[in-house]
């Protein structure tokens, strides 16, 4: 399982998952051109499937991932692994996303976090240049969330599939549906952007920064080279505590931790070596993930996350949003900080004002943003009716 935070898992209750081994598999993209004008030589990366691709094609929904998720939305590697995909309860036969009717591909971004993750294949700082035959590190091309959809558009033609049925992702999947409506409309019919607003605003882009400081403050980050030394790791998993907390919701954090100590019997006032339960939880839960992440990579999808605004940025701030005229439907939770319900109501009333129908489904629980992921099968009714929809 790959949640959007690690320390998710704890309290994530048990699932039936969807019952065929999933199997990762990979594609290539050849002198892969960034909007910005970089060419990647080689840009690998993996990729799942659920169900089976129909005849004619036209059967085929699209997940991209969140910020720290991969490519595992649905089933299992292994019939001994703990916890099935991030999204299991949502994929799978007879499910909301019928996977006897779908065809569903998820798809590891670029510059994924979980670089050293070894179900994940993904091409950013952390891999090797061809050119030099040593880590890109900083050198890599700076990437948008445009980039990362137009890699799926690359898998999309490679499977032969000419248009997505629908395209559904959380938060910065979110942000990557939204694209995937605003600058190819013809090749999907409809769309689902999950706990994600259509812009990111200041507030985010501020909070992002936030996320990345820890990684620059570590001095073994070293602008970014420091592969072949020392990681900057106690960094980087202080950034991962960051994203935790932010996630969740201090109802979930006064509910389950209160002022509860680490250990029996040592105060946080006698001793700065004893902590709060809280803040035990958060630190281990950010240096799980660190040894499995890559710094660099952090900083990338920080980076494509603030530069985000969907379709062509020049033309306006609003306007991508005002060119998707295929179905949309909103799912958040007012209880997010990450993406405020207010942020998601204002993009889909934008949305709307174009004449485009657009549904708001909203979640409940304690969780925060991340009810989006943990909590996503409250509207399993909702979704299924929208996928069926004529």
């Amino acid at each position: 399982m790959r949640p959007m935070i690690l320390i998710a898992a704890l309290l994530a209750g048990p699932a039936a998952a969807y019952e065929p081994l999933v199997e990762k598999q990979e594609f290539t993209l050849t002198d892969f051109t960034t909007r910005g004008g970089e060419v990647i030589p080689e840009m690998r990366l993996g990729y799942e499937t659920y169900g089976t691709l129909n005849e004619a094609a036209d059967n085929a929904i699209l997940i991209p991932h969140y910020f720290s998720g991969t490519s595992h939305a649905a089933g299992k590697y292994a019939p001994d692994d703990a916890a099935p995909g991030y999204w299991d309860a949502i994929i799978g036969s007879g499910k909301p996303i019928d996977t006897d009717k779908w065809f569903v591909v998820s798809v590891d971004s670029p510059v994924n976090l979980g670089a050293h993750d070894p179900n994940v294949i993904t091409t950013g700082p952390a891999t090797t240049n061809p050119a030099t035959g040593e880590p890109w590190g900083m050198d890599f091309p700076i990437l948008t969330i445009g980039d990362f959809v137009d890699t799926q558009k690359g898998l999309m033609e490679q499977l032969g599939i000419g248009r997505w049925h629908a395209v559904m992702g959380a938060s910065m999947g979110g942000l990557q549906s939204y694209e995937w409506a605003a600058r190819y409309p013809d090749l999907l019919g409809r769309v689902i952007p999950v706990i994600a607003s259509g812009w990111a605003d200041a507030d985010l882009i501020a909070w992002l920064d936030i996320w990345a400081a820890p990684i620059r403050l570590d001095p073994n980050w070293n602008g970014g080279d420091y592969h072949g030394g020392a990681a900057p790791e106690a960094g980087l998993a202080q950034a991962l505590k960051i994203v935790t907390l932010h996630a969740q919701s201090a109802e979930w954090a006064n509910g389950v931790f209160g002022r509860s100590w680490a250990e029996e019997g040592k105060d946080p006032a006698a001793s700065w070596q004893n902590e709060f339960a809280v803040v035990s939880a958060l630190d281990a839960a950010g240096a799980a993930r660190a040894r499995i992440s890559d710094a660099n990579h952090f900083l990338y999808l920080a980076k494509a996350n603030q530069l985000f605004v969907a379709g062509h940025p020049e033309d306006g701030l609003y306007q991508g949003l005002l060119d998707i005229d295929v179905p949309v439907m909103l799912i958040h939770t007012d209880e997010d900080l990450v993406f405020p319900g207010n942020a998601v109501r204002e993009t889909g009333a934008i949305i709307r004002s174009a004449g485009t129908s657009v549904e708001i489904v909203e979640l409940e629980g304690t969780r925060g943003h991340l009810d989006g992921v943990l909590n996503i099968a409250q509207a399993s009714d909702r979704i299924r009716a929208f996928l069926n929809a004529e």
